[in-house]
């Protein structure tokens, strides 16, 4: 009897899974296997609202696995020691595992193999899993390891011709001896935001199949809107891999039409930043393309950093956009962009900053988007446009016209009526009283100032 054990990491799904179907090909049992790995507690990454969501994961993948006649074992510890441990005690000669970008991924790869070869099991890494396009399978034609523009990298994306998603395991034998903790359960994390959304890869393919009946033709027009919350919603999904991003970009191209090719594009953004930090890992922590030190470190920007964090600032689309962040532990995309304008330039903060502060509570936060997204934002990264400043009113006017955005998540504003809400320091001094909400804590032209007196200096 031939074993084999998959390592689920960024990947916690059945249907389209390349290490899953090749392990289940190999040997005649297979082991799926979950570690609670103690590096990522160390590292700080074991965040609240992102350990409720692995659980509902773990608990929706177990389910799956045991309809097909197997069930996932979890274990806890190093990651590299529970794995051997799994391996010898079921013979595997073979162990599965999809690859990643980040630096630790890459040291957990390395030591995995060379310690199972110790062992005498050989480590399989699988591309082309967490990602649709796997980094560095399109590369400049002028030379050079990855894509620096986003751009160039879509064309030669979008030509490139997608491996057909594979079905689900019909049958999955897990040998008997191969003991499991019990699972984790949401009920067991304190901390969680109120609204964050249940996970795993049935409760994901439910909403991308409603989504796609009901919202992916409107994507193009609508995935800007703020009030109308017309996105996908799919990020914490896709961030843990109970969906498949080239899953998702075959059954969008399926639909057709301009929706589906703006929502293409925005999976081919994901794969751009995982070729970005493949390339450079270094990049979770480090400017990308120009460094900068001048960022604000007094103690009036800690105290700025807070009203930002607390949704305090006095501008109302940004406070908006911090509490929904704290209360569902996701924001809208576009928020997403005009808060990160907000700190890093206009109160000039370093993203870094921010950048933790998202990974404290996002469901969907990890070192590749996260990071590489701010750094676009902070004119760091591989925005063409460095010094662009989104201004939070012309922002608030464009994409909340009346309103409806701030009133959902500011309950301070809500009887200001039409536009006036995104401007209530103009209100009369006797209603701002009532408001019980703080005035602005920057000028916006003095911010512009002295974002342009600074990197003028640099």
């Amino acid at each position: 009897m031939t074993a084999a054990v998959v390592l689920f990491t960024a990947d916690l799904r059945l249907h389209d899974h390349p290490p899953l179907r090749a392990a289940l090909d190999a040997a005649d049992e297979v082991v799926p296997l979950f570690v609670r790995d103690s590096g990522v507690h160390a590292a700080g990454f074991d965040a609240p609202n992102r350990s409720a969501f692995l659980f509902d994961c773990l608990a929706s993948l177990d389910a799956g696995l045991r309809k097909r006649g197997g069930r996932l074992v979890v274990r806890s510890g190093p990651v590299v020691r529970e794995v051997v441990a799994v391996a010898r005690q079921c013979g595997a000669s073979e162990v599965h595992l999809s690859a990643g970008v980040s630096r630790y991924a890459h040291h957990r790869e390395e030591r995995l193999r060379e310690e199972l070869e110790h062992h005498g099991v050989e480590l399989r890494v699988h591309d082309a899993v967490v990602t649709a396009v796997a980094p560095g399978a399109v590369a400049p034609s002028g030379g050079g390891h990855h894509f620096a523009v986003f751009t160039p990298y879509f064309r030669r994306w979008s030509d490139l011709r997608l491996r057909e998603p594979l079905g689900p395991p019909r049958k999955v034998r897990v040998p008997e001896a191969v003991e499991s903790e019990p699972l984790p359960a949401r009920s067991e994390v304190e901390g969680v935001s109120s609204d964050v959304p249940r996970g795993g890869e049935e409760a994901g393919r439910r909403l991308f199949g409603r989504w796609r009946r009901d919202g992916l033709d409107a994507y193009e027009e609508r995935h800007d809107d703020l009030a109308g919350d017309a996105t996908s919603r799919l990020s914490p999904y896709l961030h843990f891999g109970a969906l498949s991003s080239g899953e998702l970009v075959h059954l969008a191209r399926e639909r057709g039409g301009p929706g589906a090719e703006a929502f293409v594009r925005q999976l081919a953004w994901r794969d751009f930043h995982h070729q970005v930090l493949a390339a450079r890992p270094e990049s979770a922590e480090k400017d990308y393309r120009t460094r900068h030190d001048s960022w604000r470190r007094s103690k009036e920007a800690e105290e700025d950093v807070a009203a930002w964090k607390e949704g305090r600032t006095g501008y109302p689309i940004v406070d908006a956009a911090m509490r929904q962040l704290r209360a569902e532990g996701w924001m809208h995309n576009r928020a997403r962009l005009l808060v990160a304008s907000f700190l890093a330039k206009t109160l000039y903060v370093d993203w870094r900053v921010g950048a933790r502060h998202f990974l404290d509570l996002l469901v969907d936060g990890d070192l590749v988007n996260n990071q590489m997204n701010w750094q676009w934002v902070a004119g760091t990264g591989t925005d063409t446009r460095p010094h662009r400043v989104l201004n939070p009113l012309v922002q608030a006017r464009r994409f909340d016209p009346e309103g409806a955005y701030v009133r959902r998540y500011v309950p301070e504003l809500r009887e200001v009526a039409g536009r006036k809400v995104h401007e209530p320091w103009r209100l009369p001094a006797e209603r701002r009283a009532e408001l019980d909400y703080p005035e602005p804590i920057v000028d916006l032209d003095e911010g512009l100032r002295r974002f342009k007196q600074a990197r003028g200096r640099e």
